[in-house]
Protein backbone atom coordinates (compact mmCIF):
# COMPACT_ATOMS: atom_id res chain seq x y z
CA UNK A 1 0.00 0.00 0.00
CA UNK A 2 1.10 3.59 -0.63
CA UNK A 3 3.11 4.62 2.29
CA UNK A 4 6.14 6.45 3.67
CA UNK A 5 8.43 6.16 6.79
CA UNK A 6 8.84 8.94 8.72
CA UNK A 7 10.59 10.45 11.41
CA UNK A 8 11.06 13.54 12.63
CA UNK A 9 12.51 17.09 12.44
CA UNK A 10 12.99 20.30 13.70
CA UNK A 11 12.20 23.12 11.51
CA UNK A 12 11.76 26.60 10.86
CA UNK A 13 7.68 25.78 10.79
CA UNK A 14 7.93 23.51 14.12
CA UNK A 15 8.06 19.75 14.16
CA UNK A 16 7.34 18.74 10.80
CA UNK A 17 6.88 15.18 9.27
CA UNK A 18 9.64 14.89 7.30
CA UNK A 19 12.92 12.26 6.21
CA UNK A 20 16.09 12.51 8.08
CA UNK A 21 18.37 13.71 4.51
CA UNK A 22 21.74 14.03 5.89
CA UNK A 23 23.84 11.91 4.38
CA UNK A 24 21.96 10.69 1.29
CA UNK A 25 23.40 10.55 -2.26
CA UNK A 26 23.19 13.85 -4.31
CA UNK A 27 19.63 13.35 -6.41
CA UNK A 28 20.33 16.69 -8.36
CA UNK A 29 18.81 16.80 -11.70
CA UNK A 30 21.41 19.34 -13.13
CA UNK A 31 24.08 19.97 -10.60
CA UNK A 32 25.35 23.26 -11.85
CA UNK A 33 22.73 25.67 -12.06
CA UNK A 34 23.16 28.68 -14.54
CA UNK A 35 25.89 31.18 -13.13
CA UNK A 36 24.74 34.97 -13.59
CA UNK A 37 27.76 36.43 -14.93
CA UNK A 38 29.45 39.35 -12.89
CA UNK A 39 28.78 42.82 -14.18
CA UNK A 40 31.81 44.68 -15.86
CA UNK A 41 30.56 48.11 -15.26
CA UNK A 42 28.04 49.86 -13.44
CA UNK A 43 25.68 50.02 -16.28
CA UNK A 44 26.14 46.74 -16.76
CA UNK A 45 24.40 45.78 -13.08
CA UNK A 46 20.74 47.07 -14.84
CA UNK A 47 20.97 49.91 -11.48
CA UNK A 48 20.73 53.53 -11.69
CA UNK A 49 23.93 54.75 -10.53
CA UNK A 50 22.38 57.49 -8.36
CA UNK A 51 20.61 54.65 -6.63
CA UNK A 52 23.85 52.35 -6.04
CA UNK A 53 25.46 55.63 -4.67
CA UNK A 54 21.99 56.22 -2.26
CA UNK A 55 22.85 52.42 -1.02
CA UNK A 56 26.72 53.19 -0.76
CA UNK A 57 26.16 56.25 1.58
CA UNK A 58 22.95 54.10 3.47
CA UNK A 59 25.73 51.31 4.10
CA UNK A 60 28.50 54.32 5.89
CA UNK A 61 25.46 55.54 7.66
CA UNK A 62 25.96 51.85 9.97
CA UNK A 63 29.70 53.01 10.44
CA UNK A 64 33.14 53.67 9.23
CA UNK A 65 34.41 50.87 6.87
CA UNK A 66 37.10 50.04 4.12
CA UNK A 67 36.55 50.09 0.67
CA UNK A 68 36.64 46.33 -0.04
CA UNK A 69 34.18 45.81 3.27
CA UNK A 70 31.97 48.16 1.05
CA UNK A 71 32.25 46.14 -1.63
CA UNK A 72 31.59 43.08 0.33
CA UNK A 73 27.96 44.38 1.76
CA UNK A 74 26.98 45.88 -1.47
CA UNK A 75 27.96 42.23 -3.35
CA UNK A 76 29.86 44.50 -6.32
CA UNK A 77 33.63 44.51 -6.77
CA UNK A 78 35.67 47.74 -5.67
CA UNK A 79 36.81 48.64 -9.21
CA UNK A 80 32.60 49.58 -10.24
CA UNK A 81 32.29 51.25 -6.99
CA UNK A 82 35.82 53.33 -6.51
CA UNK A 83 34.08 55.94 -9.01
CA UNK A 84 31.27 56.52 -6.83
CA UNK A 85 33.62 56.64 -3.26
CA UNK A 86 36.01 59.40 -5.44
CA UNK A 87 32.80 61.65 -6.51
CA UNK A 88 30.98 61.19 -2.98
CA UNK A 89 34.06 62.47 -1.73
CA UNK A 90 34.60 64.93 -4.08
CA UNK A 91 31.17 66.29 -2.66
CA UNK A 92 32.55 66.19 0.79
CA UNK A 93 30.08 63.70 2.46
CA UNK A 94 32.13 60.81 2.54
CA UNK A 95 35.86 61.29 3.90
CA UNK A 96 39.02 59.07 4.93
CA UNK A 97 39.82 58.21 8.71
CA UNK A 98 42.48 56.25 7.52
CA UNK A 99 43.86 52.84 6.10
CA UNK A 100 43.88 49.39 6.22
CA UNK A 101 45.92 48.27 3.26
CA UNK A 102 47.44 49.80 -0.06
CA UNK A 103 45.11 52.12 -2.28
CA UNK A 104 41.77 53.35 -2.14
CA UNK A 105 40.58 50.28 -1.31
CA UNK A 106 41.95 49.64 1.66
CA UNK A 107 41.08 53.68 3.36
CA UNK A 108 38.48 53.65 6.18
CA UNK A 109 35.90 55.94 5.07
CA UNK A 110 33.16 57.33 7.05
CA UNK A 111 30.40 59.89 6.51
CA UNK A 112 30.91 63.88 6.74
CA UNK A 113 28.22 65.70 8.57
CA UNK A 114 27.08 66.46 4.87
CA UNK A 115 26.47 62.84 4.28
CA UNK A 116 24.89 61.62 7.16
CA UNK A 117 22.24 64.37 6.68
CA UNK A 118 22.29 63.27 3.52
CA UNK A 119 22.12 59.51 4.00
CA UNK A 120 19.23 60.33 6.86
CA UNK A 121 16.89 61.37 3.53
CA UNK A 122 17.67 58.73 2.20
CA UNK A 123 16.63 56.12 4.85
CA UNK A 124 13.72 58.18 5.28
CA UNK A 125 12.67 57.28 1.60
CA UNK A 126 13.58 53.77 1.98
CA UNK A 127 15.21 51.71 4.38
CA UNK A 128 17.32 49.03 2.61
CA UNK A 129 20.64 48.49 3.24
CA UNK A 130 22.50 45.05 1.75
CA UNK A 131 23.32 43.53 -1.67
CA UNK A 132 22.51 46.47 -4.90
CA UNK A 133 19.40 45.02 -5.81
CA UNK A 134 18.88 42.90 -9.18
CA UNK A 135 16.78 44.20 -12.06
CA UNK A 136 13.63 42.25 -12.60
CA UNK A 137 14.70 41.53 -16.10
CA UNK A 138 17.22 40.13 -14.91
CA UNK A 139 15.80 37.89 -12.79
CA UNK A 140 13.02 36.85 -15.20
CA UNK A 141 15.77 35.92 -17.90
CA UNK A 142 17.53 33.52 -14.77
CA UNK A 143 14.32 31.88 -13.73
CA UNK A 144 13.70 31.10 -17.63
CA UNK A 145 17.09 29.76 -18.08
CA UNK A 146 16.69 27.73 -15.03
CA UNK A 147 13.52 25.94 -16.11
CA UNK A 148 14.93 25.09 -19.86
CA UNK A 149 18.53 23.67 -17.88
CA UNK A 150 16.50 21.92 -15.89
CA UNK A 151 16.78 17.96 -17.07
CA UNK A 152 14.22 14.88 -16.38
CA UNK A 153 14.85 12.05 -13.78
CA UNK A 154 13.86 8.01 -14.82
CA UNK A 155 12.85 5.48 -12.71
CA UNK A 156 16.00 4.64 -11.01
CA UNK A 157 16.95 8.16 -10.07
CA UNK A 158 13.64 8.28 -8.46
CA UNK A 159 13.73 5.19 -6.55
CA UNK A 160 17.46 6.04 -5.51
CA UNK A 161 16.15 9.32 -4.20
CA UNK A 162 13.61 7.46 -2.16
CA UNK A 163 15.67 4.87 -1.17
CA UNK A 164 15.55 6.03 2.50
CA UNK A 165 11.64 5.84 2.69
CA UNK A 166 9.58 3.02 1.77
CA UNK A 167 7.11 4.05 -0.62
CA UNK A 168 5.05 1.55 -2.89
CA UNK A 169 6.00 0.60 -6.15
CA UNK A 170 2.62 2.32 -7.50
CA UNK A 171 2.84 5.80 -5.49
CA UNK A 172 6.50 6.10 -7.24
CA UNK A 173 5.19 5.26 -11.05
CA UNK A 174 3.18 8.13 -10.42
CA UNK A 175 5.45 10.85 -8.30
CA UNK A 176 8.12 10.11 -11.28
CA UNK A 177 5.91 12.07 -13.77
CA UNK A 178 4.66 14.58 -12.04
CA UNK A 179 8.25 15.71 -11.04
CA UNK A 180 8.68 15.94 -14.49
CA UNK A 181 5.62 17.51 -15.99
CA UNK A 182 6.41 20.32 -12.66
CA UNK A 183 2.57 20.45 -12.54
CA UNK A 184 0.51 20.72 -9.03
CA UNK A 185 -0.04 17.76 -7.49
CA UNK A 186 -2.84 16.69 -4.61
CA UNK A 187 -1.42 14.08 -2.03
CA UNK A 188 -4.55 12.80 -0.38
CA UNK A 189 -5.22 10.42 2.30
CA UNK A 190 -5.46 9.24 5.41
CA UNK A 191 -3.15 11.15 7.83
CA UNK A 192 0.13 9.97 9.14
CA UNK A 193 1.34 7.89 6.23
CA UNK A 194 3.51 10.55 4.76
CA UNK A 195 1.94 12.74 2.15
CA UNK A 196 4.66 15.57 3.87
CA UNK A 197 7.99 13.37 3.69
CA UNK A 198 7.00 12.89 0.13
CA UNK A 199 6.58 16.44 -1.31
CA UNK A 200 9.53 16.98 0.24
CA UNK A 201 11.06 14.09 -1.22
CA UNK A 202 9.69 15.44 -4.89
CA UNK A 203 11.45 18.83 -3.81
CA UNK A 204 14.65 16.89 -3.81
CA UNK A 205 13.90 15.42 -6.62
CA UNK A 206 13.74 18.74 -8.63
CA UNK A 207 17.65 18.74 -7.23
CA UNK A 208 20.50 20.56 -7.74
CA UNK A 209 21.17 24.26 -6.72
CA UNK A 210 20.19 27.58 -7.88
CA UNK A 211 20.62 31.32 -7.68
CA UNK A 212 18.53 33.98 -6.39
CA UNK A 213 19.36 37.79 -6.19
CA UNK A 214 19.28 38.68 -2.77
CA UNK A 215 16.82 41.63 -3.40
CA UNK A 216 15.24 42.38 -7.00
CA UNK A 217 14.22 46.21 -8.38
CA UNK A 218 11.15 47.06 -9.75
CA UNK A 219 10.90 50.58 -11.10
CA UNK A 220 13.25 51.67 -8.31
CA UNK A 221 11.15 49.81 -5.30
CA UNK A 222 13.01 46.98 -3.77
CA UNK A 223 11.98 43.54 -2.61
CA UNK A 224 14.01 41.09 -0.85
CA UNK A 225 14.02 37.87 -2.06
CA UNK A 226 16.48 35.65 0.28
CA UNK A 227 15.39 34.67 3.06
CA UNK A 228 17.51 32.46 5.52
CA UNK A 229 14.48 30.84 7.29
CA UNK A 230 13.09 29.07 3.75
CA UNK A 231 16.76 29.14 1.86
CA UNK A 232 19.69 27.57 2.59
CA UNK A 233 22.61 28.99 0.88
CA UNK A 234 25.80 27.15 -0.26
CA UNK A 235 28.24 29.87 -0.16
CA UNK A 236 31.09 29.79 1.92
CA UNK A 237 30.84 31.52 5.60
CA UNK A 238 32.42 34.32 4.37
CA UNK A 239 29.55 35.15 1.83
CA UNK A 240 32.16 34.26 -0.89
CA UNK A 241 32.95 38.06 -1.22
CA UNK A 242 36.00 37.29 -0.08
CA UNK A 243 37.72 38.26 -3.67
CA UNK A 244 36.20 40.75 -4.17
CA UNK A 245 39.09 43.23 -4.40
CA UNK A 246 40.73 46.42 -6.46
CA UNK A 247 40.15 44.09 -9.88
CA UNK A 248 37.13 43.18 -11.53
CA UNK A 249 38.40 39.51 -10.99
CA UNK A 250 34.56 38.37 -9.81
CA UNK A 251 33.79 34.82 -11.01
CA UNK A 252 30.07 35.77 -11.16
CA UNK A 253 27.66 38.26 -9.85
CA UNK A 254 27.96 37.98 -6.43
CA UNK A 255 24.32 40.07 -5.83
CA UNK A 256 23.19 36.53 -6.15
CA UNK A 257 23.15 33.82 -3.45
CA UNK A 258 23.46 30.43 -4.07
CA UNK A 259 21.16 28.05 -2.86
CA UNK A 260 19.56 24.56 -2.74
CA UNK A 261 16.48 24.76 -4.84
CA UNK A 262 13.63 25.25 -2.20
CA UNK A 263 11.26 23.16 -0.46
CA UNK A 264 8.75 25.58 1.55
CA UNK A 265 6.25 23.83 3.19
CA UNK A 266 2.89 26.23 4.77
CA UNK A 267 0.13 24.87 6.76
CA UNK A 268 -2.85 26.36 8.85
CA UNK A 269 -1.36 29.75 8.95
CA UNK A 270 -1.62 30.37 5.24
CA UNK A 271 -3.06 33.37 4.46
CA UNK A 272 -4.02 35.49 1.57
CA UNK A 273 -1.75 38.02 2.82
CA UNK A 274 1.35 36.01 2.19
CA UNK A 275 0.74 35.32 -1.25
CA UNK A 276 1.39 39.20 -1.97
CA UNK A 277 3.88 41.61 -1.76
CA UNK A 278 4.72 42.62 1.89
CA UNK A 279 5.46 46.23 2.47
CA UNK A 280 6.33 48.25 5.40
CA UNK A 281 5.55 51.27 5.56
CA UNK A 282 8.52 52.10 8.13
CA UNK A 283 11.30 50.55 6.30
CA UNK A 284 9.56 51.34 3.02
CA UNK A 285 10.37 48.44 0.96
CA UNK A 286 8.55 45.31 0.03
CA UNK A 287 9.25 41.74 1.68
CA UNK A 288 8.44 38.97 -1.27
CA UNK A 289 5.65 36.61 -0.79
CA UNK A 290 6.06 32.74 -0.09
CA UNK A 291 5.50 31.66 -3.63
CA UNK A 292 8.10 33.88 -4.72
CA UNK A 293 10.56 32.86 -2.40
CA UNK A 294 9.71 28.83 -3.67
CA UNK A 295 10.23 30.02 -7.16
CA UNK A 296 12.62 26.85 -8.63
CA UNK A 297 11.13 24.32 -6.04
CA UNK A 298 8.54 22.96 -4.22
CA UNK A 299 5.66 24.76 -2.66
CA UNK A 300 3.57 22.36 -0.14
CA UNK A 301 0.55 23.31 1.14
CA UNK A 302 0.26 20.73 4.20
CA UNK A 303 -3.20 20.41 5.72
CA UNK A 304 -4.96 22.02 2.96
CA UNK A 305 -8.55 22.27 3.71
CA UNK A 306 -8.01 23.81 7.48
CA UNK A 307 -6.20 26.92 6.65
CA UNK A 308 -7.82 30.05 8.11
CA UNK A 309 -8.99 31.20 4.54
CA UNK A 310 -11.67 28.88 2.53
CA UNK A 311 -10.27 26.67 -0.48
CA UNK A 312 -12.22 28.32 -2.99
CA UNK A 313 -10.56 31.84 -2.01
CA UNK A 314 -6.68 30.28 -2.19
CA UNK A 315 -7.64 28.32 -5.44
CA UNK A 316 -9.27 31.32 -7.00
CA UNK A 317 -5.60 33.26 -6.62
CA UNK A 318 -4.11 30.62 -8.21
CA UNK A 319 -5.69 29.69 -10.55
CA UNK A 320 -4.68 32.44 -13.25
CA UNK A 321 -0.52 31.05 -11.80
CA UNK A 322 -1.47 26.76 -12.44
CA UNK A 323 -2.63 27.68 -15.79
CA UNK A 324 -0.56 30.17 -17.49
CA UNK A 325 2.84 29.82 -15.07
CA UNK A 326 2.73 33.38 -14.57
CA UNK A 327 1.69 35.12 -11.46
CA UNK A 328 0.80 38.70 -11.16
CA UNK A 329 2.18 40.86 -8.25
CA UNK A 330 1.43 44.86 -7.24
CA UNK A 331 3.46 46.84 -5.57
CA UNK A 332 2.06 49.70 -3.05
CA UNK A 333 1.94 52.12 -5.48
CA UNK A 334 -0.18 50.19 -7.46
CA UNK A 335 1.89 49.15 -10.30
CA UNK A 336 1.44 45.41 -11.36
CA UNK A 337 4.18 43.42 -13.09
CA UNK A 338 4.46 39.80 -14.21
CA UNK A 339 6.77 37.14 -12.38
CA UNK A 340 7.48 33.78 -13.44
CA UNK A 341 5.86 30.77 -11.30
CA UNK A 342 7.93 27.84 -11.91
CA UNK A 343 7.06 26.32 -8.70
CA UNK A 344 5.79 22.91 -8.10
CA UNK A 345 2.86 23.43 -6.25
CA UNK A 346 1.60 20.19 -3.81
CA UNK A 347 -1.73 20.36 -1.78
CA UNK A 348 -1.40 17.46 1.09
CA UNK A 349 -4.83 16.83 2.82
CA UNK A 350 -6.82 13.94 4.65
CA UNK A 351 -9.94 15.38 3.49
CA UNK A 352 -11.64 14.00 0.39
CA UNK A 353 -10.13 16.83 -2.71
CA UNK A 354 -13.68 16.67 -4.04
CA UNK A 355 -14.84 17.98 -0.99
CA UNK A 356 -12.79 20.97 -0.73
CA UNK A 357 -12.88 22.20 -4.49
CA UNK A 358 -14.99 22.04 -8.14
CA UNK A 359 -14.06 20.50 -11.08
CA UNK A 360 -12.54 23.48 -12.68
CA UNK A 361 -9.56 23.79 -10.75
CA UNK A 362 -9.14 19.85 -9.77
CA UNK A 363 -8.66 19.77 -13.58
CA UNK A 364 -5.51 22.41 -13.03
CA UNK A 365 -3.96 19.56 -10.80
CA UNK A 366 -3.47 17.34 -13.32
CA UNK A 367 -1.72 14.54 -10.96
CA UNK A 368 -3.82 13.05 -8.00
CA UNK A 369 -2.02 10.58 -6.08
CA UNK A 370 -3.45 8.57 -3.13
CA UNK A 371 -1.46 8.09 -0.11
CA UNK A 372 -2.97 5.11 1.92
CA UNK A 373 -2.65 2.94 4.75
CA UNK A 374 0.84 0.66 5.07
CA UNK A 375 0.19 -3.03 4.48
CA UNK A 376 1.19 -5.17 7.53
CA UNK A 377 4.40 -5.83 5.37
CA UNK A 378 5.37 -2.15 4.80
CA UNK A 379 4.72 -1.39 8.27
CA UNK A 380 7.16 -4.41 9.62
CA UNK A 381 9.44 -2.56 7.26
CA UNK A 382 9.29 0.75 8.94
CA UNK A 383 9.30 -0.42 12.28
CA UNK A 384 12.78 -1.95 11.44
CA UNK A 385 14.01 1.29 9.97
CA UNK A 386 13.02 2.97 12.86
CA UNK A 387 14.94 0.57 15.02
CA UNK A 388 17.98 0.35 13.39
CA UNK A 389 17.77 4.31 13.32
CA UNK A 390 17.52 4.20 16.72
CA UNK A 391 20.13 1.38 16.93
CA UNK A 392 17.15 -0.85 18.92
CA UNK A 393 16.94 -4.64 17.93
CA UNK A 394 14.11 -5.68 15.64
CA UNK A 395 11.91 -8.89 15.53
CA UNK A 396 9.08 -9.67 13.42
CA UNK A 397 7.11 -11.03 16.64
CA UNK A 398 7.04 -7.14 17.71
CA UNK A 399 4.59 -6.60 14.47
CA UNK A 400 2.52 -9.52 15.25
CA UNK A 401 1.89 -8.44 18.68
CA UNK A 402 0.76 -4.59 18.20
CA UNK A 403 -1.44 -6.27 15.59
CA UNK A 404 -2.94 -8.73 17.63
CA UNK A 405 -3.02 -6.92 21.06
CA UNK A 406 -3.23 -3.61 19.67
CA UNK A 407 -4.66 -2.84 16.11
CA UNK A 408 -6.60 -6.05 15.74
CA UNK A 409 -9.07 -6.01 18.88
CA UNK A 410 -9.79 -2.16 18.33
CA UNK A 411 -10.21 -2.01 14.64
CA UNK A 412 -7.14 0.22 14.70
CA UNK A 413 -5.83 1.15 11.03
CA UNK A 414 -2.48 1.02 11.09
CA UNK A 415 -0.42 4.68 9.98
CA UNK A 416 3.24 4.99 8.77
CA UNK A 417 3.66 7.47 11.52
CA UNK A 418 3.21 4.91 14.54
CA UNK A 419 6.66 2.80 14.51
CA UNK A 420 8.11 6.36 15.12
CA UNK A 421 5.83 7.53 17.83
CA UNK A 422 5.97 4.23 19.40
CA UNK A 423 9.78 3.91 19.86
CA UNK A 424 10.28 7.58 20.84
CA UNK A 425 7.45 6.70 23.68
CA UNK A 426 9.57 3.50 24.31
CA UNK A 427 12.97 5.31 24.13
CA UNK A 428 11.63 8.19 26.55
CA UNK A 429 10.13 5.83 29.21
CA UNK A 430 13.03 3.66 29.74
CA UNK A 431 15.22 7.05 29.72
CA UNK A 432 12.67 7.94 32.90
CA UNK A 433 13.68 4.26 34.31
CA UNK A 434 17.63 4.56 34.16
CA UNK A 435 17.94 2.28 31.52
CA UNK A 436 19.10 1.57 28.21
CA UNK A 437 16.37 1.58 25.13
CA UNK A 438 14.74 -1.87 25.00
CA UNK A 439 11.37 -3.19 23.50
CA UNK A 440 9.18 -5.45 25.74
CA UNK A 441 5.90 -6.26 25.42
CA UNK A 442 5.47 -4.20 29.15
CA UNK A 443 6.85 -1.59 27.25
CA UNK A 444 5.01 -1.46 23.99
CA UNK A 445 1.78 -1.89 25.94
CA UNK A 446 2.89 1.21 27.95
CA UNK A 447 3.60 3.12 24.73
CA UNK A 448 0.32 2.12 22.96
CA UNK A 449 -1.95 3.36 26.25
CA UNK A 450 -0.15 6.69 25.99
CA UNK A 451 -0.03 7.23 22.14
CA UNK A 452 -4.17 5.99 21.47
CA UNK A 453 -6.62 8.04 22.72
CA UNK A 454 -9.09 4.61 22.74
CA UNK A 455 -6.37 2.74 24.30
CA UNK A 456 -8.53 1.29 27.59
CA UNK A 457 -6.36 2.44 30.75
CA UNK A 458 -4.39 -0.81 32.46
CA UNK A 459 -6.15 -1.78 36.02
CA UNK A 460 -4.57 -0.78 39.20
CA UNK A 461 -4.67 -2.95 42.29
CA UNK A 462 -7.64 -0.43 43.67
CA UNK A 463 -9.66 -1.11 41.03
CA UNK A 464 -9.60 -5.15 40.57
CA UNK A 465 -10.56 -5.08 44.09
CA UNK A 466 -13.38 -2.48 43.90
CA UNK A 467 -14.52 -5.10 40.73
CA UNK A 468 -14.29 -7.92 42.89
CA UNK A 469 -16.20 -5.75 45.97
CA UNK A 470 -18.82 -5.67 43.18
CA UNK A 471 -18.99 -9.18 42.41
CA UNK A 472 -19.59 -10.44 45.48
Amino acid sequence: MPTATLTSRPGPLGPALAANLTGLPDTSLDGRAPVPPAPATIEATGIARDQIAQLLVKTLYLGEATGLALAARLRLPYALLEPLVEHARAERMIEVRGAAGSGTAGYRYALTDLGRDRAAQHLAANQYVGPVPVPLAAYVSAMRALAAARGYIDRERLRKGFSHLIVADEVLEQLGPAVNAGKAVFLYGPPGNGKTVIAEGMGRMLGGDMYIPHAIDVDGQTITLFDPVNHESLEPADGGTDHLSILNVAARDRRWVRIKRPAIIVGGELTLDMLDLTFNPISKFHEAPIQLKANGGVFLVDDFGRQRIRPEELLNRWIVPLESRVDYLTLHTGKKFQIPFDVLIVFATNLDPASLVDEAFLRRIPYKIPIEDPSVEAFARIFELNCRARHLKFHQVIVAYLQRRHYGPHGRRMRACHPRDLLDQITALCRYQGREPVITRELLDAACRAYFVDEPPSPTPQTTARRRLEVR
